[in-house]
């Protein structure tokens, strides 16, 4: 891994406001996880997100557990990210790693770029290491095709 981010992109064959519109209901957000480790939204979290918005999700990678998302970054129909930590006192020493979802309309729908980015992480050393890196572009191509299935066709 070069730098500190990785990322994955596919032309989706809908509009940026159906994409975005998925992206930013965290409750969807199972349905399109390429890895299979988010599980479900927890209780609490708004409708849609935007600026500032936390949500918490249940995990599980082998054993379960939980994580707590706040929107960092938002642009209506372009731009979304959110930095990830742990619940609590854990969440303050680890985590930090930011999820980001950048769309570009054009013809024939929507280029939408998912960004794994470990610039902030308290684990960075760590997680570029191995085939983490690889593994997780592997996970996004997966996402980006679920996101396809669950939008293509739509319109905004």
């Amino acid at each position: 891994m070069r730098g500190d981010v990785v990322t994955a992109e596919k032309l989706v064959h809908a509009p940026a406001e159906a994409v975005f519109a998925l992206l930013s209901d965290a409750s969807q957000h199972p349905n399109i996880d390429g890895s299979g480790a988010v599980k479900a939204v927890k209780p609490g979290a708004p409708q849609r997100l935007v600026l500032g918005s936390c949500f918490g999700m249940s995990m599980k990678v082998g054993v379960g557990y939980s994580m707590v998302s706040t929107v960092i970054e938002y642009e209506e129909n372009r731009r979304i990210a959110w930095q990830t930590r742990p619940p609590g006192f854990a969440g303050r020493i680890s985590g930090g790693r930011i999820w980001r979802y950048e769309l570009e309309p054009g013809d024939g729908g929507t280029l939408v770029r998912e960004s794994w980015d470990v610039s902030q992480d308290h684990q960075r050393p760590f997680l570029k290491l191995g085939g983490l890196p690889a593994k997780t572009r592997a996970n996004m191509t997966r996402t980006l095709e679920r996101i396809e299935a669950i939008t293509a066709g739509m319109t905004s």
